[in-house]
């Protein structure tokens, strides 16, 4: 079955270009390409739509906006692809439910696994954008809102501290010594204490406090 995909992209070039380059994979089936946010939430409410790859400025309707309102009322899972990686579109485009945030500039390569892993329920946010992101907590962070982390357990705490570094389900496992699947249960375990949706918010949580 084939991984049903839409883009909106108010620039032409952009979007038909990523539509030819999807289009050589096997597993994806680009369904339409449109204009501005609008009309991908219109799209995604009338037809069985898996990935939304959705451009942040885009007229009438961002895609942060259209990112909220497509998970909200469906259930396509939205990735935020685009030029710029401003703090403000990477904080909102999480808190109004993406499932991705990747720059443009990536390979066509990198473009179609994390596709693939948001399909498949994971969600994927680039290096360089969660250093940005952790920068700009950090550094705007006051001393007396530190986070209270007196719920979770000393490896929930250690494991949430990885995740905030970046590190891969994977590369926990391999620097606590335990297996992926174990990693894979505290994590959820976390997600349960803090009614987070995942790894990305938990991040923000671990830095942060709150996810707003």
């Amino acid at each position: 079955m084939k991984i049903k995909v839409i883009i909106a992209d108010d620039n032409s070039f952009i979007r038909e270009g990523l539509k030819i380059i999807l289009n050589t994979y096997v597993e994806f089936e680009v369904l339409d390409t449109v204009n501005d946010g609008k009309e991908a939430v219109d799209f995604c409410l009338k037809h069985p739509v898996d990935i939304a790859l959705l451009d942040v400025r885009m007229p009438n309707m961002n895609g942060v906006e259209a990112a909220r309102l497509i998970t909200e009322q469906t259930s396509v899972k939205p990735i935020i692809l685009t030029t710029f990686d401003d703090d403000e579109y990477i904080l909102d485009a999480i808190k109004n439910g993406a499932k991705g945030y990747l720059l443009k500039n990536n390979d066509p390569e990198q473009i179609r696994d994390a596709i693939k892993s948001v399909y498949n329920g994971n969600s994927i946010i680039q290096d360089v954008i969660l250093e940005k992101i952790k920068t700009n907590l950090t550094e705007n962070k006051a001393p007396e809102t530190s986070t209270d982390l007196s719920q979770f357990t000393e490896r929930e705490r250690e494991i949430m501290s990885l995740i905030a570094k970046g590190c891969s389900n994977k590369a926990i496992s391999k620097q606590v010594f335990i297996s992926e699947g174990t990693v894979a249960n505290y994590i959820t375990s976390i997600l349960n204490k803090t009614g987070l949706e995942h790894r990305t918010q938990i991040a923000i949580f671990y830095l942060k406090g709150k996810v707003e």
